[in-house]
């Protein structure tokens, strides 16, 4: 198919072909799927995933930002007879929202992602389709790690925290190298989504993500220094750290999101 459309996978793209159709099975079956879920796979490329996930969903909703694949993948499903029940979004997954779709709203976040945006694109889904309810992507395996991080952990980081806000993350499993297209030079892993309500706060998210990217901004200062610029002085972080129940001493890579919502509550609107 590549040939015929005169492909070349490109680093622009983030394109890494699932050629594997043993992965693609395992991809499926982990994803817990249900026949009534409405499935969103950001990346589609060839197809691999989507003919596997079209018999055992509702819908899929794909968005491929390729125009050469955005066109092609509705020919080759409609070559196997699932046309009716795939819907092809043409554009960036950081710019799609609910009425992009066609009137489905996703219900799972199923997806080979591309590396250079996996996170960013997961964070963004998770945030504009509160329908989602559970997901597994593929994504590179350091970024596995950082996503499904607990506190304490030294690959605990931004990505970890914001997710947690949304979901209970964690490693669903590892993937070798050899079923891409082109092989990359880095393995990759499944990351499983639980989607579960915020932490109960009256910060928003937006003031909670602040501190979040505040306390890592420089990860090795104590959260009275790091926080400082944030609340206007180091002394004025400190009282607010105090009022959260949180030693002042401490590193952003101990807390666990909770912990950073009741820090946003004392932020100034």
């Amino acid at each position: 198919m590549a040939e015929k459309l005169d492909l070349r996978p490109t680093k622009k793209f983030g394109q890494n072909f699932v050629i594997d159709g043993g992965t693609v099975r395992r991809i499926v079956r982990t994803a817990g799927l249900s026949p009534d879920d409405v499935v969103i796979e950001v990346g589609p490329g060839l197809g691999s995933l989507t003919l596997a996930l079209l018999p055992e969903v509702a819908h899929v909703v794909a968005v491929e930002i390729d125009p050469v694949l955005a066109r092609q993948l509705p020919l080759t499903v409609e070559s196997r007879g699932l046309g009716d029940s795939l819907t092809v979004v043409g554009g960036d997954a950081m710019k799609v929202g609910p009425d992009d779709f066609s009137g489905y709203l996703p219900t799972a976040l199923v997806a080979n992602l591309p590396y250079n945006v996996s996170v960013p694109v997961v964070l963004h889904l998770l945030e504009v389709l509160p329908s989602l309810r559970k997901g597994l992507v593929m994504v590179q395996a350091e970024v596995a790690d950082r996503l499904a991080a607990p506190p304490g952990s030294k690959v605990y980081g931004v990505p970890s925290a914001k997710a947690a806000w949304y979901a209970d993350v964690r490693r669903a499993g590892p993937v070798g190298r050899t079923v891409f297209w082109p092989v990359p030079n880095v393995d990759s892993g499944l990351v499983s989504l639980e989607r579960r309500d915020p932490p109960v706060t009256s910060a928003s998210r937006k003031q909670v993500f602040s501190v979040v990217d505040a306390a890592f901004a420089q990860r090795r200062k104590t959260l009275r220094a790091a926080l400082g610029v944030l609340f206007g002085s180091p002394a004025r972080a400190e009282e607010a750290l105090r009022a959260a129940g949180v030693d002042p001493s401490t590193r952003g890579e101990q807390l666990d999101i909770t912990a950073f919502a009741r820090i946003a509550e004392h932020l100034e609107d």
